[in-house]
């Protein structure tokens, strides 16, 4: 493992962006979001992903300097295309487009297509707290899930965010995606040369597995609670339903149409939309009651569940949100260890785009 400093990375990342087109606003905005995710430990989604946005570019699937509009809007709603840009870049924008419907009627929600990858919903979400409103943010992904019961993959791992403020506790910013494990996990086991645990994937012929490299043998991730027994029924209604609004409501692909973020799918040659889809919301506080009182018990909720008794004397129970935020607290202090296995791809990075490397 190397370690790199924050404001190294993002430096580099920046310059990646600049360099597959995209203008300087844009390129901050992606390496915004890219980093959030290191810096929160969702290590899956930030700089290891940086290589595949730049093969999505080298195939012609993302536009460096989009132009983000309505193409449809009610009030409290709206469509965006996002005209094939990153989706680091479009859901940020769109989420934008949902706070302001919120401020001037109490909620705004967006549907989004013709968008990409949009690294980890919790960033998009959180966009809302300064606000004082709450955010909501999913997506569709590349259809590397089957469904209970089945052995195709029609489903992505479609996270889902809900951030909420609070007064003077932390937020509230559930971020997870509705299977077992997300694919950046088991690139990283693949990367440590590790076994996946049982319940995060399947064979091509629908048996349990450990090889984390087993989607590039026809294998598939499994929805939220592994099996039928332990609940992956539910894992696939949620996959589901995040399949739908981002992408039924807005036009874009959904199911097994979607343009997959990994180089081992093929894109479908007979989509039924454009690009991958979001959806994000932005809900006013006070539009339901006022504001302090609602921050104020928000408060005594947390206080309450974090004082809850822990078995056998374990540590406290944890609030959505905290394990993320004493990351980032961390990382932005002693920097971000990152694996060979990427290290090695931002070096490719580095002598493809003539860039000096982040200093460690």
């Amino acid at each position: 493992m190397t370690k790199f400093s924050f404001q190294s990375l993002k430096e580099f990342t920046r310059n990646v962006f600049l360099a597959i087109g995209c203008d300087r606003d844009d390129a901050e905005l992606a390496s915004d979001v890219l980093l959030s995710a290191d810096l929160r430990g969702v290590d899956s989604h930030g700089v290891a992903r940086l290589i595949g946005y730049v093969r999505l570019w080298e195939g012609a699937r993302i536009n460096g300097r989009p132009e983000v509009g309505v193409v449809h809007e009610t009030p409290g709603t709206a469509v965006v295309d996002g005209d094939k840009g990153l989706g680091l870049v479009v859901a940020p924008k769109a989420m934008e487009i949902a706070i302001d419907k919120a401020r001037q009627v109490g909620t705004g929600w967006v549907a989004i297509k013709n968008s990409n990858h949009f690294g980890i919903a919790g960033y998009h979400a959180m966009m809302a707290l300064e606000h004082d409103m709450i955010g909501i943010a999913m997506t569709n992904a590349s259809p590397l899930v089957a469904p209970t019961f089945s052995v195709e993959r029609l489903l992505g791992t479609n996270p889902i965010a809900v951030a909420i403020p609070a007064d003077k506790e932390p937020p509230f910013v559930a971020d997870f995606s509705t299977t077992t494990a997300a694919n950046g996990k088991l690139e990283i086991l693949q990367r440590k040369q590790e076994e996946a645990p049982i319940g995060w994937v399947q064979t091509n012929e629908g048996q349990a597995s450990t090889d984390p490299g087993v989607l590039k043998k026809g294998g598939a991730l499994l929805p939220l609670g592994g099996d039928r027994d332990h609940g992956s029924h539910k894992g696939y209604c949620l996959g589901s339903i995040v399949d739908i609004f981002s992408a039924i409501l807005s036009g874009a692909n959904y199911g097994p149409w979607v343009p997959p973020f990994v180089s081992f799918l093929p894109v479908s040659d007979d989509p039924v939309g454009e690009g991958i889809g979001h959806f994000v919301g932005a809900m006013r506080v006070d539009a339901f009651r006022p504001g302090h009182e609602f921050k104020q018990h928000m408060d005594n909720w947390i206080g309450r569940f974090r004082s809850a008794k822990t078995v056998n004397g374990q540590e406290s129970v944890y609030i959505p949100g905290d394990p993320e935020r004493i990351s980032e607290e961390k990382r932005k202090k002693e920097g971000i260890e990152l694996l060979p296995a990427v290290v090695s791809d931002l070096h490719s990075l580095a002598d493809k785009f003539d860039l000096s490397l982040p200093s460690d």
